[in-house]
Formats: structure tokens, C-alpha cells, sequence
């Protein structure tokens, strides 16, 4: 049992500790960074993440979910840590970041499938930095002095060939959106969704007017409004099914959303398969298990092979 144990909230961080003899577990969450998603909540063990719905303004949009975390049930696993797709908790053990259930293997990380090459950006395109809807891209050119460009137009033609172009993606941070793949030309980010679904809002269901859903949603184009019939409508091109727009939508069935797979590192174990579960469904967690016996058939087969050869 912790000798002491703390719980802060100010208006950039919720952060959680427990003090022992010798390790001081922290779980931090920074608000600006948290989009109010249902993820973390869904996948916590304990039961311990709570979303509520912010009192809502007339006038003014609504807010993102707030999150809280019930102190005397967090055990710090690092489970949300691990899951949160905006990178905005961590979980640390004197001040370092580890995280015992990947310590023990007993839960998988994602892949955050995220493939950049800067020799494809044209030296006057901008629009790669700018379409990120988190600001989680940045753009450096440079000559071979260090000398940073910052206006293309204006170097000679010498130099347009010897500039180096940099591009740098808080991975950890990114929901893997995609949004930067069509205003970045000629390949030059790439990017795989580590969560896949489908997100399908019932117009008829949705109170007149209502846009809570469209106000939170953190991805710009996932959710907009129609210009015929002036409701909310979806894009799954653009949407990473994180659920902020399900946390505060006001009616039940109004807004559908299934999350089918999500891409991680190879791991057998207990605590995952609940995980997965309560993310998508049975069904889909079943997928998953059954594909990974097909595989382990497979690899079964090509080593008796292999054993039979020799």
C-alpha cells in the first residue's frame, strides 16, 4: 500500500500519484491534448476513467467530455497510457516512462503506421504542415550552412538543390487521421489507421439544430455539416473512431459507432482480449483470436515441413 497518495487538478493537468518507499508512480493528463474520447475510459481495467458531459452555454459551442480518474481504483498499469490515440497521458515510474503491463508482456503497443519522405515535398508546398488538425507537423528546410529557408521563391538555383527538407510528426500524439496525405503531394507522408470502423450518424434521430457532436469532434472534415439539410455528417476517410463526438451526443442511437480493428504488436494475453472487446465487440475480438489460430496453424505447419525436409 502507498504511504501517501495525491490527486491534482488545475485547469492544463489531472495528475494522479502514489508514494512509496522507493517508486512514486504518476499518471499525468494534459487537457489541452485530451479530446474528451471514449478509448481510455472503455479500456481501463478498474473502472477507473469516467467521462461527463460539460454544462452547455446557450450560444456557445459544446465542450469536449470531461475526463476524470477515480484515484482509489487506478492501479497506474498504463493501459490508457498505451491507448490514448492523442498521446495525452503517461504514466511513469520515478519520473520514467514504464509501464508495467508492457514490462510483463502482457499488453501490446499500437502501430502507428506513419511513412514520411521529405525528398518528395516541393520546396514552395506549405499546405503539408498546415493540414495536420493538431499542429503535429513540422516542416524545416535547410542549406548545407544550416542557414534555415524560409521563402523558397527567393533562392537561386544552386541553392534549390542543395536544400534539405525535414519532416518531423509527434507520433505519439497522432490519431493517424490522414488528413495530411492529400495535401501533402506525391507520396510524401503516408499513413496506415491504427483503429478501423465505422461512424454513421441517423439524421431523423438528431435533435433540430443539434451540432455537439461536430463541435468536439477533434478532426477537421470527419464530421461537418451539410449545406442542403444543415445536418451533421460523417467522413470514415478522415475519422480515427476515437468516440469524442459519441461522448456528448444527446441522444442514444442518434450517433453509431463500431470500432472493427485495431493494429498492434503481437501479444497472447487475458488482459488484451478484454481490451479489445469492450473497444469493438465480441465479435470482433473473436475475429482477431480466430485469425491469430489460423496463423499459429500456419507457422505450425511450416516448421514441420521445414523438420520433415531434413
Amino acid at each position: 500500500m502507498p504511504l501517501r497518495t495525491s490527486k491534482t487538478d488545475t485547469a492544463e493537468a489531472l495528475t494522479l500519484e502514489w508514494i512509496l518507499h522507493v517508486k512514486n508512480f504518476r499518471l499525468n493528463l494534459v487537457k489541452d491534448h485530451c479530446v474528451g474520447c471514449q478509448i481510455c475510459s472503455l479500456a481501463c481495467p478498474k473502472e477507473a476513467i469516467k467521462h461527463e458531459k460539460q454544462p452547455k452555454t446557450p450560444g456557445q459551442k459544446t465542450r469536449k467530455a470531461k475526463v476524470d480518474i477515480d484515484l482509489a481504483k487506478c492501479n497506474f498499469c498504463g493501459i490508457c497510457d498505451i491507448l490514448c490515440p492523442y498521446g495525452a497521458i503517461t504514466v511513469s515510474i520515478n519520473r520514467e516512462h514504464l509501464l508495467s503491463v508492457l514490462e510483463k508482456e502482457s499488453f501490446p503497443q499500437l502501430v502507428r503506421d506513419i511513412r514520411v519522405d521529405p525528398s518528395r515535398l516541393p520546396l514552395t508546398n506549405n499546405e503539408c504542415k498546415e493540414a495536420c488538425p493538431l499542429s503535429l507537423i513540422e516542416v524545416t528546410r535547410t542549406l548545407p550552412d544550416g542557414k534555415i529557408v524560409e521563402d523558397a521563391n527567393s533562392l537561386t538555383r544552386k541553392e534549390r538543390f542543395q536544400v534539405q527538407t525535414k519532416i518531423d510528426i509527434e507520433k505519439q500524439r497522432c490519431p493517424c487521421c490522414r488528413a495530411c496525405e492529400s495535401k501533402c503531394p506525391n507520396g510524401t507522408i503516408q499513413i496506415n489507421k491504427f483503429i478501423q470502423g465505422k461512424i454513421t450518424i441517423n439524421p431523423s434521430k438528431c435533435p433540430e439544430g443539434c451540432k455537439d457532436c461536430l463541435d468536439v469532434c477533434p478532426i477537421t472534415g470527419a464530421l461537418y455539416l451539410s449545406e442542403s439539410d444543415k445536418k451533421v455528417r460523417t467522413n470514415d476517410m478522415l475519422c480515427v473512431y476515437c468516440g469524442a463526438c459519441k461522448a456528448v451526443c444527446p441522444v442514444e442511437d442518434a450517433l453509431e459507432l463500431r470500432r472493427t480493428k485495431i493494429s498492434h504488436t503481437s501479444i497472447s494475453s487475458g488482459a488484451w482480449n478484454k481490451a479489445l472487446e469492450r473497444l469493438t465487440s465480441t465479435t470482433d475480438m473473436s475475429k482477431e483470436l480466430k485469425a491469430k489460430g489460423s496463423q499459429k496453424a500456419v507457422e505450425s505447419v511450416g516448421k514441420l515441413l521445414v523438420r520433415t525436409e531434413e
